[in-house]
């Protein structure tokens, strides 16, 4: 129906309030029929067992909402009749919110894109070595999509404004000498984001590794484009530029595989009796239920200055975690057993004499003064 009808069935009211009157019942009718459609799409992906499309349904509820009525409008201007004044205005707004809008919806696509791979992808189970590779991809590449998009859509709003067009062709010409100001004063910024590009195909670390970085033990708890956040073993947060993790050194105890091999190291005497102590450690490491059954033993590797022997007992385990409390339930039996059943192997200091020089004799013993 067209907005001059709406005029003609209103007579009491002037032109232009019958003109708005109908823009409004246009906007009206369009927020139904999308409200009405979204609820029939989120009844439709409430029936199905996967989630992706009940998160894309909810993801692009409002910015749709937007864009619907943006069309509306723009449909609806045209009929308003609007002198020439306010219609540039009309123009420009449209020119400035569009991009916008655009923007938004492409946004509301790719953040569903992130949160279906998240909902795939589970890095809480044991084996998620693939999940933990395709989830720091997927979110080190959104970030970087979204900022694309955010500069793209700034420069259309900005295109879209007649003065910032005239003045184009200056600001092109300046472009040179602005960039070489710009790229020396944000160089550590602009190496830390190309790092985080660069970290997105060569993937040094992924989400949820265990790594040893600065001293500190912790996990991967969130890559940006700039930095990433280690949560240490006492829940602090190490934030680390990502830059050093392409230029230094670094520990990954899970790049290709979350299981360990962990070590415990005891000092003993040297009379004590080694197999003994070996017949031991298989039993708890096997009745151990966070050893993983693939590999133990224990060795002498060493013989310390102290007069002491070093054993050293090797175990694995599942994970960097449970290896941690595997160590220390073995290093507790173990002193527990030698504690118990062999105090002989305990550390003792051995004092010895030294041999008396040649032609030394001791004082023959004084006469007793009592009769």
């Amino acid at each position: 129906m067209h907005l001059r009808s709406l005029s003609l069935d209103l007579p009491d009211l002037p032109e232009w309030a019958a003109k708005i009157g109908g823009v409004l019942v246009v906007l009206l009718a369009v927020a139904v029929i999308h409200r009405i459609a979204f609820a029939v799409l989120h009844r439709l992906a409430a029936r199905t067992a996967t989630k992706t499309d009940d998160i894309v349904v909810a993801r692009l509820r409002k910015p749709t909402f937007w864009l619907v009525m943006g069309i509306a409008l723009a449909a609806a201007g045209p009929g308003l009749d609007l002198p020439r004044y306010w219609d540039n205005i009309w123009q420009r707004v449209f020119g400035l919110l569009s991009p916008a809008v655009v923007g938004w919806v492409i946004h509301a696509l790719l953040a569903a894109y992130r949160d279906t791979s998240e909902a795939r992808f589970d890095i809480s189970v044991a084996d998620n070595l693939r999940a933990r590779r395709r989830r720091t991809r997927i979110g080190i590449l959104y970030r970087i999509a979204v900022f694309v998009l955010v500069m793209l859509t700034f420069c259309l709003m900005l295109m879209s404004i007649p003065a910032v067009r005239s003045i184009g062709v200056t600001l092109i010409a300046s472009a040179g000498l602005a960039g070489l100001a710009l790229g020396a004063a944000a160089q550590p910024a602009l190496k830390n984001l190309i790092a985080g590009i660069q970290m997105a195909f060569t993937e040094p670390i992924r989400l949820d590794d265990v790594v040893i970085i600065e001293n500190e033990w912790g996990r991967i708890e969130d890559i940006r484009l700039t930095y990433v956040v280690v949560r240490i073993w006492d829940d602090r947060r190490l934030v680390v530029p990502v830059a050093k993790f392409l230029e230094n050194s670094f520990q990954n105890w899970t790049r290709e595989t979350s299981a360990l091999m962990g070590s415990v190291f005891w000092y003993l005497d040297p009379t004590a009796d080694v197999p003994r102590i070996r017949a031991h450690l298989e039993e708890v490491i096997r009745a151990n239920p966070r050893w993983d059954g693939r590999f133990f033993n224990l060795q002498v590797t060493d013989s310390k200055p102290d007069g002491t022997m070093e054993l050293r007992g090797l175990m694995t385990a599942k994970d960097a975690s449970t290896a941690f409390d595997l160590r220390c339930d073995i290093r507790e039996a173990i002193y527990a057993f030698i504690r118990d059943e062999m105090p002989e192997a305990l550390p003792r200091e051995r004092l010895t004499r030294a041999p008396s020089p040649p032609g030394d004799q001791r004082p023959a013993a004084l006469p007793s003064a009592h009769p």
